[in-house]
């Protein structure tokens, strides 16, 4: 699987991350709906520097069904889900199914 990141950014993980994930600037896992800084590139406990990709393309866990050009918001614990409500923070390249990883285009917010 492929990604092109333009610009990623080091953080430090206020919480325990999952990599593949949204992530907020304070080093969490973006909050469900919300903003997100970006993808987070690797796991890292508390305390630990983390890799975060901000803008061009990146790798995200889905949680439900995302169809190919879709936009995208947060889930719960910062998986990608279909957007509906909440703020878009990208676009789906590819289909996707509960559980899979995928290629989004991060759209800053």
């Amino acid at each position: 699987m492929q990604k092109y990141a333009v610009m990623t950014h080091t953080i430090e993980a206020a919480a325990a991350i999952t990599r593949h994930r949204f992530v907020d600037l304070s080093g969490a896992h973006a909050t469900a709906a919300g903003n997100a800084f970006g993808v987070s590139t690797t796991d890292a406990p508390i305390g630990e520097q983390l890799a975060v990709d901000c803008l061009g393309s990146s790798i995200v866990e889905a949680s439900g069904a995302i169809s190919k050009g879709g936009e995208i918001e947060v889930g719960a614990n910062g998986v990608a889900v279909a957007a509906s409500a909440g703020t878009v923070v990208a676009r789906a390249l590819q289909d996707a199914a509960d559980g899979d990883l995928i290629e989004v285009f991060i759209i800053p917010n």
